[in-house]
């Protein structure tokens, strides 16, 4: 069934490390458990990604802890959208394995890496969610350190579970977080911006599975809010089989509106303008590129080639009660990447 919804809680995996129910869920209500999986350690992902758009100060601040089997990545980007500059550095770790101990939910538990060289804290508080990170030589010893709030997480997310018909065993079970408030301060070389949270939001990509060698994906995000009401997306496709269900939904007030399929039309160019359309009409959009946040890694075995493009995106979004949302010049991002690991 095309969409199809799991609302009952119960595990991820059966006992031959198979997804139990394909589907998409507001919440995480199938239980991930790294032990259930039956694949070796090496081919086992789980990330945390965080992003913080900030309208005051025009920038995006981009976290990343991954424990990817082979290698551990964890990430820090600037991407300064009025200079349409950006600065991205990584600590690579050999074969993590489980080591970095993430967490099994978004509800509880803490992510921590800490070195000399970079030091990276998502934590849970009363208050919400507290990023704390220290990269000391970032940027030729400019230095980049944050204290970051995200609050007032709305009632609902994006969760979705899909497998691969390739390998029975392989699967994605993914939630995005949209349309928390951000405060607190960045510090970037001589630079501090002060975070507002009625203008500034965050977001969450965590991911834990088994994906098969290579893949494409497409992906795009967007938080921040229409006439004083929080609204974002998110949209992608290219991961696995996902006949059960696409992770395209909007966010509107706190609760999930779950689109179809969503296309995007790209030319070779990433900067040139982009479009995106949905099969229910439901998504039309034109998107005004700033920057390409272009990485390449190849270590011949591992090869990821990425293109975050950030920029503006206008257009129409349909809630499901068929209130159209007219968005202008809406700061986002969107992606393609080729990944082999």
């Amino acid at each position: 069934m095309r969409n199809h919804e799991v609302t009952e809680v119960h595990k991820l995996l059966d006992e031959q490390g198979r997804l139990t129910e394909p589907g998409w869920s507001r919440r995480l209500v199938q239980l991930y458990d790294r032990r259930d999986i039956k694949k070796r350690k090496t081919r086992i992902k789980e990330w945390d990604y965080y992003y913080i758009l900030s309208n005051k100060h025009q920038f995006c601040l981009c976290l990343t802890v991954s424990d990817l089997g082979y290698i551990g990545m964890n990430s820090v980007s600037f991407v300064d959208l009025a200079a349409a500059k950006e600065k991205t550095e990584s600590v690579l770790v050999p074969f993590p394995m489980g080591s970095f101990c993430m967490p099994s939910t978004t509800a509880a538990g803490d992510v921590l890496y800490g070195t000399k060289k970079l030091a990276m804290e998502f934590a849970h508080s009363p208050k919400g969610r507290v990023l704390r990170v220290n990269y000391p030589s970032f940027d030729g010893g400019k230095g980049l350190r944050c204290n970051i709030l995200l609050s007032e997480e709305p009632d609902e997310s994006m969760v979705i579970a899909t497998p691969w018909d390739s390998d029975p065993k392989a699967f994605y079970y993914n939630q995005k977080i949209n349309c928390m408030r951000a405060s607190g301060k960045v510090q970037y070389g001589d630079t501090t911006y002060e975070l507002d949270p009625s203008t500034d939001f965050g977001g969450l990509d965590w991911g834990r599975g088994v994906w098969t060698y290579d893949n494409y994906w497409y992906w795009g995000s967007g938080s921040g809010q229409v006439d004083g009401v929080p609204f974002g997306f998110n949209i992608g496709y290219g991961f696995g089989n996902t006949s059960a269900a696409s992770e395209n939904v909007l966010f509107y007030d706190g609760k999930v509106h779950k689109l179809d399929d969503i296309q995007f039309h790209i030319s070779s160019n990433y900067t040139d303008p982009w479009t995106f359309t949905s099969s229910d009409g439901r998504f039309e959009m034109a998107f005004v590129p700033i920057i390409d946040r272009a990485a390449k890694i190849d270590l011949k075995a591992i090869i990821t080639d990425q293109h975050q493009v950030f920029g503006k995106m206008s257009g129409t979004a349909v809630l499901d009660d068929g209130t159209r949302i007219e968005i202008r010049d809406f700061l986002c991002f969107a992606e393609e990447v080729h990944n082999k690991y």
